[in-house]
């Protein structure tokens, strides 16, 4: 039991890794469906490739999408609208009309009896107008519906629980009633000198409303009674009756068929299905992925592959992308070309490299494949996709380039697609063109990689060039304090930044993190800038009053009081170890040899003049260290030519290889040589050096 536990205990590292990959495969696993799938991929205007099929099953041929949607369209244009018409309207307004004649009246003629006989009979020409304007005809209400429909357009008028067909001719509109009145009042005053056309004229025409409506209810009943009569199918297919045969070309009418045949096999299929089995293929696939994944790293990528939270934030975000396709595929498929595929690609690219980026990409497409309709054509979309994402942000110097990224992508989207969907139907109106506005919202929403890396900056405490461009702006707060406190610092540590960027570019190193790492090395010198040399600028020095100790505890003080301005300031750890490893464990030399001249050799205590590192762990805090030390020193050059330089190079980078600084670090030689001749070349061309030409003797 010992020897087990001793064996985990020294492969912990290990076993935790695994664990990782293993909850990655068990939740990409739920969320694949668990019914077993048609079999064969086709597409228009190819050959079937596999043998004859024949029909296992009697199966109804549907009809296309636009069969239904022009079948529809007819419907609906022989559609005969109901009306409904409302008798209460007659009601009311007879009863109003009443009131306002009996007002009118005695206002004219008073109450006198001698003319209640006249008073009568134009009661009755009101009633008769009225009764022939609302119940024998009625007047129409015409909405944006009817607006260009002509008289002789049928309806169905409902009275009660009864229709009957009429014309829109045997209804009067509101303005044909006016013409009405106006028509009868003045054949009326021709023939009728009794009535008072004046007194009743106003009276009816204020009475006029609308009595027939649109019937919104009925008419969406009966029009979806109606698209329900339409068949979903247009034909048979007979158990045992040959659907296609091999290498025979697959045109419109074959993949409508074999869509159907897709359709009623996934559908008898059902609950059919041997979920055991297929969720341990679906566990076998899935596993392969992760354990392809897991090897690249191991083997190509080892720096990515030891740190543990490079592994999980890889995971996270495949397993975002899957999650989030999947959610789709079993709500709203149709939804598929929404989803934000190419976030994956630019979020691994902004914390790693090209490479890696495209092969996470790959890893997760592949997984979204196995879970999504026409796998091979949503693959090779989003890979084509993925690739020129990844190929926008390779020099990423600008926030404004993700907005650059996104337009790239919609119009990979949309050159890809088009292709596609040519070479498959041989038409330019069989294009589902609603899947270019889900391309453009595709594109949007992958705007929102800017904050999710912003996020995932936080949470696992990694650099992306999008921080790193904002650190490195030399107007933020602290390097323009810097400026402001201790100008000759921060000239140094602009010198600094140019070398380390040059060098790390040679060496194949991060430039943005080493050129930012640089301009913060040295913000411990800013609560004393008198202290150090490069800030002298009056011919007075401090240390001339101080002892060797004391000069050396305030130059080493810079380290730690540079990491402590660098939390006060919320400067992520990445650029912090910059400022702690930039002299690692080195001495004060100069300091140390003024006190060893002072006093005897064995009476100096070392640690006081010793930096307290820890040592440079990468290539670019190693390249910073062999910066910082190769400018600082050669400002003491009094005649700085060509071999003071390159002497100098040597001896500085030489003594920290001696002293075991770059131990930490994987760096080389090789890579040690290149940056001294990177280093060579820029002080040159900084102290103008020329060319020493042979002499003509």
């Amino acid at each position: 039991m010992k020897r087990i536990i001793d064996f985990i205990l020294s492969h912990l590292p290990v076993f935790y890794k695994v664990f990782l990959f293993l909850i990655s495969i068990i939740l990409i696993l739920q969320l694949f469906p668990r019914q077993a799938g048609f079999q064969y991929e086709y597409q228009q205007a190819r050959p079937w490739m596999y043998e004859d099929l024949l029909a296992p099953f009697d199966f109804a041929i549907l009809k296309t999408e636009k069969e239904l949607e022009q079948e529809r369209k007819e419907v609906l244009s022989d559609f005969r609208y109901y009306f409904k018409i409302d008798y209460t309207v007659y009601d009311k307004k007879l009863a109003e009309l009443c009131d306002d004649f009996e007002t009118a009246w005695k206002r004219k003629y008073s109450t006198d009896e001698k003319f209640d006989k006249k008073k009568k009979h134009n009661s009755q020409v009101i009633f008769d107008i009225l009764d022939h304007l609302y119940y024998e005809r009625g007047i129409i209400f015409l909405d944006d519906t009817l607006a260009n429909k002509g008289p002789e357009y049928e309806i169905n008028l409902r009275e009660g629980q009864v229709a009957e067909v009429r014309t829109l001719s045997d209804f009067y509109t509101i303005s044909e009633a006016y013409e009405y009145i106006n028509s009868r009042m003045e054949t009326i005053s021709q023939q009728d000198d009794t009535v008072d056309v004046d007194l009743i004229k106003p009276l009816l025409e204020d009475a006029l409303t609308h009595n027939v409506f649109y019937d919104e209810e009925l008419n969406e009943k009966a029009k979806k009674e109606q698209l329900a009569l339409i068949s979903p199918s247009r034909g048979m297919v007979q158990q045992g009756e040959k659907i296609i045969s091999k290498g025979e070309l697959i045109t419109s009418d074959k993949y409508q068929v074999l869509k159907s045949f897709e359709k009623e096999y996934n559908k008898q299929l059902g609950d059919l299905s041997v979920n055991y089995i297929i969720y341990l293929g679906q566990f076998i696939l899935i596993s392969l992925s992760m354990i392809v994944l897991s090897l690249f790293l191991k083997t190509f990528r080892k720096d990515v592959y030891a740190d543990n939270r490079k592994i999980i934030l890889i995971l996270v975000s495949i397993l975002f992308m899957v999650l989030l396709t999947g959610l789709v595929v079993k709500h709203n498929i149709d939804l598929l070309y929404l989803v934000p595929v190419c976030i994956v690609p630019i979020v691994i690219r902004s914390f790693f490299d090209n490479r890696l980026a495209l092969y996470v990409h790959i890893i997760t497409i592949i997984l979204i494949g196995f879970m999504v309709p026409k796998s091979f054509q949503f693959v090779f979309l989003q890979f084509i996709a993925g690739i020129i994402a990844i190929l926008s942000m390779v020099t990423l110097r600008r926030r404004s380039q993700v907005f650059f990224t996104a337009g790239l992508i919609f119009l990979t989207y949309i050159a890809v697609f088009t292709g596609l969907s040519l070479a498959q139907t041989g038409s330019f109106g069989e294009i589902e063109s609603i899947n270019y506005a889900y391309f453009g919202g595709s594109a949007l929403l992958t705007l929102f990689s800017y904050p999710i890396i912003f996020l995932l900056e936080r949470i696992f405490g990694m650099s992306t060039d999008f921080s790193l461009l904002e650190l490195s702006d030399t107007n933020n707060r602290l390097l323009r304090d810097l400026s402001m406190k201790a100008p000759g610092t921060f000239q140094h540590s602009l010198q600094v930044a140019n070398l380390a960027e040059e060098a790390i570019i040679e060496i194949e190193g991060n430039p943005l993190l080493t050129r930012t790492g640089a301009l913060y090395h040295d913000i411990g010198k800013m609560d004393s800038p008198l202290y150090f040399s490069e800030n002298q600028s009056s011919g007075i020095n401090p240390h001339d009053e101080l002892e060797p100790e004391e000069s050396a505890e305030i130059i080493i003080d810079h380290v730690i009081k540079g990491v402590e301005k660098a939390r006060k300031y919320n400067l992520p750890e990445y650029l912090i170890d910059f400022i702690r490893t930039h002299h690692g464990t080195n001495k004060a030399r100069y300091f140390y040899s003024m006190s060893v001249k002072n006093q005897e050799a064995d009476d100096v205590d070392q640690k006081k003049f010793t930096y307290p590192g820890p040592k440079p762990f990468n290539k670019e805090t190693a390249v910073v260290m062999m910066a910082d030390g190769v400018e600082a020193a050669s400002r003491s050059l009094d005649k700085p030519d060509e071999e003071s330089i390159n002497e100098l190079v040597e001896r500085i980078i030489d003594e920290q290889v001696k002293e075991n600084q770059f131990d930490n670090a994987d760096i080389t030689f090789k890579d040690i040589t290149t940056v001294k001749k990177i280093f060579k070349q820029k002080l040159n061309n900084i102290f103008h050096i020329r060319i020493a030409y042979p002499s003509e003797r």
